[in-house]
């Protein structure tokens, strides 16, 4: 027996702890690797260019610094012309490497972050998509490292190579440096090392602090995301100017915008304040370098040439064990923002999957419920308790409730979106969580009440149903016809061509409107029908409300043409239209969670129960009273 619940709070407690401990070394070893290991397999030639020409920069301050020593001595000390040209010629190249060097480490770099964004992005969503149910998708959490991991997963493979390669680079720089310094005053190379441990200290604090904060704006940006889409699109114009909405949103958004800048300005302040404090240490430490060099070459102690080598080492080693604190810090926080995709990728699955998964045969018996609870986290309110309901292969089950009984969650079970709380879903007697949730849902058909517009074709809207028909056009133009959407799309400027959204044209083509089309939102249930309608003679079809955006005419033409579909099939009708559940074999009513009526439609109005009341009060919405409620059809 598997286990039967993936507890989500697994992931959300750890999520909540963000980025509050410091992660350990071998932790910290293995993301290295990770996001090395990335780099190299995105692109393995730019990377060895990138690592010799990095690895050799770090080493050319310290040459320039000595083949200026040797021109300045070889001038005071009357050296050969031959000498003097030679190390002139060398301290030239020397010159040509360290001026082009930037702008190429620049163009390795660009190249190196759009093949480790490719890649990285790739794997990201291959992650996401291998997530077999909704779990991760309603939790607030995962969805803000979701996010972290979209904006900076293609980046920071690149950074944390970066980080490493730029403190090998500035060791070797430091190295050399202070090897030169030492040979002139070991006291002060111990003091200028010394002045290092705080800027490193500091920059990693910094860097923690900054990671941290960028964790905890995640949910202000999301919600001021959220209202500018709301101010901007389509969607919401028609509100927001009907009930004047716009100043009311405008101002959370700025509210939500205001306090991600606060965060942004304390940890800036922070920044400067510790930026500010460590040059005042790095200048004393210069000071007091430069006033022994001036003592010492007064007293005939070193020449002027070692008065420039000891210069541009004490510089050199400040500039570059500050550089050193950037890079780790900058490789550390690199490393702590990895970590939010490194979580999404390697997530573990939100449902359970059994080892060896026993085949789906074609529906025979029959889809049972045996005593099913279900809440959607463990302190939350129960939506289904101990529900029992069996569906007959070939027939239709209705369900009726009001708007919270948990109709739709009924739904996200048979389709294992969700896994019970407690109890069983079970196909033709087989626990449906000892199958392939793949082949599972191969054989289901379903229209959702908050069914997806995708700014696709017309023919690739209704091909999603069944990526196979993507290439067969007369499956497409028959799941159209029997949804009863053929001739509008054939009348489209570019028939089933057509694409069904204009967000993605120049400015100059959207005054064409061929270019794209918006259908109404009763022709989009009819696609999303036609969608349902692609899959073969599914095993289970599932239609949850499925004509709540048509006209009464339309309403009915849908009602006949699902009718004359659903025979013969096991399907599950759920709508608030009881005028087209008359004909089901079977009704339930749910509320509060519970199966309180079942039946056929003359049983249940017969009962005198909820049923009843429900179906006469729509009847007389139309017209009707009780009484005739009970003699005619109710359209």
């Amino acid at each position: 027996m598997i286990g039967w619940r993936t507890r989500r709070g697994d992931i959300a407690a750890d999520d909540a702890r963000g980025l509050r401990a410091s992660a350990p070394p071998a932790r910290s070893a293995r993301r290295i690797r990770t996001a090395c290991l990335l780099v190299g397999r995105a692109a393995p030639v730019t990377l060895l260019g990138y690592v010799v020409l990095m690895l050799g920069a770090g080493a050319l301050p310290v040459l320039i610094a000595w083949l200026t020593k040797g021109i300045l001595d070889g001038i005071a000390g009357d050296a050969a012309p031959k000498t003097l040209t030679q190390i002139g010629v060398a301290l030239a190249v020397a010159g040509m490497v360290a001026g082009s060097a930037p702008q190429l480490t620049r163009y390795l770099r660009a190249e190196l972050d759009r093949s480790v964004g490719l890649l990285a992005q790739d794997r990201l969503f291959t992650a996401v998509d291998r997530f077999v149910g909704l779990d991760r998708f309603e939790d607030p959490q995962f969805l803000d490292r979701l996010r972290l991991a979209q904006q900076t997963g293609g980046s920071t493979p690149s950074q944390v190579m970066d980080g490493v390669l730029g403190t090998a680079r500035t060791a070797i720089t430091v190295t050399g440096f202070l090897g030169s310094l030492y040979l002139f005053s070991p006291m002060l190379a111990v003091l200028v090392l010394a002045s290092a441990v705080p800027m490193l200290a500091t920059e990693m604090l910094l860097a923690r602090y900054r990671a941290g904060m960028q964790w905890r704006i995640g949910p202000a940006e999301r919600r001021e995301f959220f209202y500018s889409q709301l101010l901007s699109t389509s969607a919401a114009a028609k509100e927001v100017r009907l009930f004047g909405t716009g100043g009311h949103l405008r101002g959370r958004m700025l509210a939500d915008r205001r306090t991600v800048n606060r965060a942004k300005h304390l940890n800036d302040r922070r920044e400067l304040l510790a930026q500010v404090g460590l040059a005042l240490v790095s200048a004393v430490v210069a000071g007091i370098g430069l006033l022994w060099a001036v003592r010492s070459a007064a007293a005939g102690r070193i020449t002027v040439g070692e008065v420039t080598v000891f210069v541009a080492a004490v510089a050199g080693v400040q500039s570059a064990l500050a550089t050193l604190a950037a890079e780790i810090a900058r490789a550390h926080h690199a490393l702590l923002m990895f970590d939010h995709y490194v979580a999404v990728t390697t997530s573990p699955p939100d449902l359970p999957i059994a080892p060896v998964a026993r085949p789906v045969d074609q529906l025979r018996r029959g889809v049972e419920l045996r005593d099913v609870w279900f809440r959607y986290s463990p302190g939350s309110p129960w939506v289904l308790r101990g529900v029992n309901l069996r569906i007959p292969a070939g027939a239709t089950l209705a369900v009726v409730g009001l708007n919270g009984a948990g109709k739709s969650t009924l739904v996200k079970l048979l389709c294992r979106f969700h896994d019970p709380t407690r109890g069983q879903v079970l196909w033709d007697g087989v626990d449906i969580r000892e199958v392939d949730p793949a082949q599972l849902r191969r054989r289901i058909g379903a229209v959702f009440q908050d069914y997806m517009h995708y700014d696709l074709t017309a023919a690739e809207n209704i091909a999603l149903g069944d990526l196979t028909a993507l290439s067969e056009r007369g499956r497409i133009t028959a799941a159209a016809r029997t949804a009863g959407i053929h001739d509008v799309l054939t009348a489209l400027p570019h028939g089933y061509d057509t694409l069904l959204s204009r967000i993605f044209y120049q400015e100059s083509d959207k005054q064409d409107p061929s270019t794209g089309v918006v259908l109404s939102g009763g022709q989009w249930q009819r696609l999303a029908l036609a969608r349902a309608f692609l899959r073969d003679r599914p095993d289970l079809l599932i239609l949850d409300e499925p004509s709540a955006g048509l006209d009464a005419a339309a309403e009915d033409e849908i009602h006949h043409r699902l009718l004359r579909y659903r025979t013969g099939r096991t399907s599950v009708l759920i709508s608030h239209r009881l005028g087209t559940l008359r004909d089901a074999d079977l009704i339930v009513v749910i509320a509060d969670g519970r199966v309180t009526e079942r039946g056929t439609h003359d049983s249940l109005i017969a009962a005198d129960g909820t049923y009843r009341r429900l179906f006469d009060l729509q009847a007389s919405g139309y017209g009707g009273t009780a009484g005739s409620a009970l003699t005619t059809e109710a359209r």
